[in-house]
C-alpha cells in the first residue's frame, strides 16, 4: 500500500499512529498489536479523516495486487473498532456510511514523526486580498511552497541521517529469531532448519539484557514478509537465516536487520560439514551477540556456551522430534516420541531430550488420543529424569508441573513445578498459561486473571491466549470476554476452541441461537469433538431441545466404546439432561480412569446443583479438594 509517503504522526483522542514506525499507541507502555492489513486499514481510514472512503477503493488500497473478498474488509473494521474501545452502536470514530462504506469522524492532529504540527492548508482561514488570484500571487505561493517543501525535506533528512548515525551505535535488546529457510525445498531438511532457528532462540534467551521473542511466536510468521514483524513483535532487529544442504555440506546464510529502517547490520555465510552442527551454533551466537553489542558477564558466558550434548546424532534426532511432536497430530507426536526415545538412547544425559519426551507424552494426553494412564505417568517420569540431570530446564519443571496437576492430583507440588519453571523462564507464555489454569482451577480466579493476561501480553497475537483470556473473563465480566474471544476468531477463524468458548460466552449471555452457531462451527473444526459437543448439548438441553441434546450424550457413548472419551464430559452431559445418578456415576468412572477433567470439579458451574449431594462431596474430597 503506497498511499503514505512520509512518516507523519496522526492523534486523536488518546490514540497516536506513527506511520513511519507503523504503530499505534494509546499512552501505555507498549505499542498495540495490529496486523499489517489492519494498520493500512486503520491508516487509510485516519489519512482521508472526515471523507466517506468506499469500500471498493479501500479494498483496492489495502490488497492492490490480490482479489478480496469484502468479508476480509469488514473483519479488520470490526477487529479495529474493538481495538479503539468503540461498543455496538457506537460512532466515535468509524462510521458505517449504508450502501457506499466508511468514514473515520474523530478530529485528528497531524504531525511529523519528531512532533512537529502541521497544517492543513486546505482547510486555514485565508481572506483573500481581491477576487481572484493575481499571477504575482500565485508565483509568490508556488515560491512558498517549494521553499517549504525544501526546507521540509532539509529537516526530514537530517533527522533521518541522525537517527541513523546514533541508531547505529546503539545496543539492540530484543530481536526476533526468525524460522530459517530451508532453500533446498526438501520436507527432510526442514526439522534442522526449524531447529538451529529454535537452538539459538533458547542460546539467546538466557542473556538477561536480551529480549528474546519465543519460538512459539516467530513461528507463526514461518515463510511469511518479514517486512512487517519488527512492528508487530515490538522488536528493535530481526535476524533471518537461510540454509543449504549439499551432501554432507551445509551453507548457512545469515542477515541480521534492523526492524525500524529495513537497512542491513550485518550478514554472514557459514559452510560447514553436519558432523560441526554443535560447534556451528556455538559460534553463530557468539557473532549474533557481538553484533548486537551485548556485554556479557561471566555468567552469560558460560549460558551462552552451554551445549545439552555433544553428539551431533543426539542432536539431530531430538530436533527432528521436536519437530514432529509439535504437528500435534497422533502420528505425528508418535513418531516424534519415537525420534526422542533414540535421542536418549545415543545420549543417555541428554536433559533436553527428556524435557521433550515429556512434553511430547503430555500433549498426547491432554489431546485425548490416548487414556490418560497411557501418557502422563510417563510424561511425568521423563520430566523428572530431565530435572534430575538438570534442574534449570524450565520447560522440564512446567511438563512436571502439568503431570502433577492433571494426572495426579498434588496440587502443591503442581504449583511449586509451575513456579519454578516461572523463575528460571519469566517470559514464556506457555508457563504463565499453565499456571494461569492451574490458578483457575483451584478456585483462585483473582490470582488466575492477571497470569493470563501476562501470556496474552507476551504474544498478542496468538489466538490461543486471547481465547482462553476469553474464558477466563466469563464469570466476572462477559462482555470483555465476547470481545477477547471475536478478537482470538478474527485472528484465526478456524481454531476451533475459539469457537467452544464464544458459545459458553453467548451461552452465559443467555444468547442461545449464538451459543448453538458457535458450538456447530467448533465441531466441523475439531478433531475431538467432545469439547464441543458438551456445550451444544448443554445449550440444546437448556433450551428444550432434549431430543437432540440426548442424540448427542448416545454418540459420546458408542465413542466410548472403542477410544477414551473423557468421562467427566459424559457426566456434564447426563447432569444438563437432568440425569443426575448417571451424571455421578460418570463422575466416579472419571476419578477412576484419572480424566484430567477432573480437575473442574471445584469451579465448573454447570455442577453446582451437585454440590450438596454426600456422593458429590465424597468424591471432591477424594480428589483431593
Amino acid at each position: 500500500m503506497k498511499f503514505q509517503a512520509e512518516s507523519i504522526a496522526y492523534e486523536f483522542d488518546n490514540f497516536r499512529i506513527d506511520s513511519g514506525k507503523r504503530l499505534l499507541s494509546n499512552g501505555g507502555p507498549e505499542p498495540i498489536p495490529l496486523t499489517p492489513k489492519i494498520f493500512d486499514t486503520l491508516l487509510y481510514l485516519v489519512c482521508h479523516h472526515g471523507t466517506v472512503i468506499d469500500k471498493d477503493e479501500l479494498m483496492s488500497a489495502i490488497w492492490p495486487d490480490t482479489i478480496v473478498e469484502e468479508n476480509n474488509l469488514n473483519k479488520n473494521i470490526s477487529v479495529l473498532r474493538h481495538v479503539l474501545g468503540e461498543n455496538p452502536g457506537e460512532n466515535r470514530y468509524i462510521v458505517t456510511v449504508p450502501g457506499k462504506g466508511y468514514k473515520f469522524v474523530a478530529s485528528v492532529v497531524e504531525s511529523s514523526a519528531n512532533g512537529i504540527k502541521f497544517v492543513d492548508i486546505t482547510h486555514a482561514d485565508i481572506t483573500p486580498l481581491r477576487s481572484g488570484p493575481t499571477r504575482a500571487t500565485a508565483r509568490s505561493k508556488k515560491s512558498a511552497f517549494a521553499a517549504g517543501g525544501l526546507i521540509t525535506a532539509v529537516a526530514i533528512a537530517v533527522v533521518a541521517f541522525g537517527y541513523s548515525y546514533f541508531n547505529s551505535r546503539r545496543q539492540i535488546d530484543s530481536i526476533a529469531v526468525m524460522p530459517f529457510v530451508n532453500e533446498n525445498g526438501d520436507a527432510e531438511l526442514e526439522y534442522l532448519s526449524d531447529g538451529m532457528a529454535e537452538t539459538l532462540i533458547n542460546r539467546l534467551s538466557q542473556l538477561p539484557k536480551l529480549k528474546v521473542k519465543a519460538w512459539s511466536s516467530v513461528f507463526h510468521y514461518k515463510g511469511k514478509d518479514t517486512a512487517a514483524i519488527g512492528r508487530e513483535l515490538h522488536v528493535q532487529a530481526i535476524l533471518n537465516g537461510r540454509l543449504v544442504q549439499r551432501g554432507d555440506d551445509l551453507t548457512l546464510y545469515l542477515e541480521l536487520v534492523d526492524a525500524q529502517t529495513g537497512n542491513r547490520i550485518w550478514g554472514s555465510q557459514y559452510i560447514r560439514k553436519q558432523t560441526d552442527i554443535i560447534v556451528l551454533q556455538n559460534e553463530i551466537a557468539r557473532n549474533v551477540v557481538d553484533k548486537l553489542k551485548i556485554e556479557l558477564s561471566g555468567a552469560d558466558e558460560k549460558k551462552l556456551a552451554k551445549n545439552y550434548t555433544e553428539n551431533v546424532e543426539a542432536y539431530q534426532l531430538f530436533q527432528r522430534g521436536r519437530f514432529y511432536w509439535r504437528k500435534l497430530t497422533r502420528p505425528d507426536i508418535e513418531k516424534g516420541i519415537v525420534c526422542m526415545q533414540r535421542a536418549i538412547d545415543t545420549d543417555p544425559s541428554y536433559a533436553l531430550a527428556y524435557a521433550g519426551l515429556a512434553e511430547a507424552y503430555g500433549a498426547l494426553a491432554m489431546a485425548v488420543e490416548i487414556p490418560p494412564s497411557e501418557g502422563w505417568p510417563k510424561a511425568k517420569a521423563a520430566a523428572e529424569k530431565a530435572i534430575e540431570i538438570d534442574d534449570d530446564l524450565a520447560e522440564a519443571h512446567r511438563s512436571l508441573g502439568s503431570a502433577l496437576f492433571f494426572y495426579d492430583w498434588n496440587w502443591t507440588e503442581a504449583e511449586n513445578q509451575f513456579l519454578r519453571a516461572l523463575e528460571l523462564d519469566p517470559n514464556s507464555s506457555m508457563t504463565h498459561f499453565g499456571y494461569a489454569d492451574f490458578l483457575f482451577r483451584m478456585g483462585r480466579s483473582e490470582e488466575a486473571r492477571p497470569k493470563i493476561k501476562r501470556a496474552r501480553e507476551i504474544e498478542p497475537l496468538s489466538p490461543f491466549l486471547n481465547a482462553f483470556e476469553a474464558w477466563f473473563l466469563i464469570g466476572p465480566d462477559p462482555d470483555k470476554a465476547l470481545d477477547r474471544v471475536r478478537f482470538a476468531i478474527d485472528l484465526d477463524p478456524d481454531f476451533y476452541f475459539a469457537h467452544v468458548i464464544a458459545a459458553g460466552v453467548y451461552k452465559r449471555k443467555k444468547m442461545y441461537p449464538e451459543s448453538i452457531a458457535e458450538s456447530r462451527r467448533a465441531k466441523e473444526l475439531s478433531r475431538d469433538q467432545t469439547w464441543s459437543d458438551v456445550g451444544l448439548a448443554g445449550t440444546l438441553a437448556d433450551t428444550g431441545k432434549l431430543d437432540e441434546a440426548r442424540a448427542i450424550l448416545d454418540e459420546m457413548l458408542r465413542l466410548s466404546e472403542s477410544r477414551f472419551v473423557p468421562p467427566f464430559n459424559i457426566a456434564l452431559v447426563y447432569n444438563a439432561l437432568g440425569e443426575t445418578d448417571q451424571a455421578l456415576a460418570w463422575l466416579e468412572k472419571g476419578y477412576k480412569k484419572r480424566d484430567p477433567r477432573m480437575t473442574f470439579l471445584k469451579t465448573d458451574g454447570r455442577l453446582n446443583n451437585l454440590r450438596e449431594d454426600p456422593r458429590f462431596q465424597d468424591l471432591m474430597r477424594r480428589v483431593g479438594f
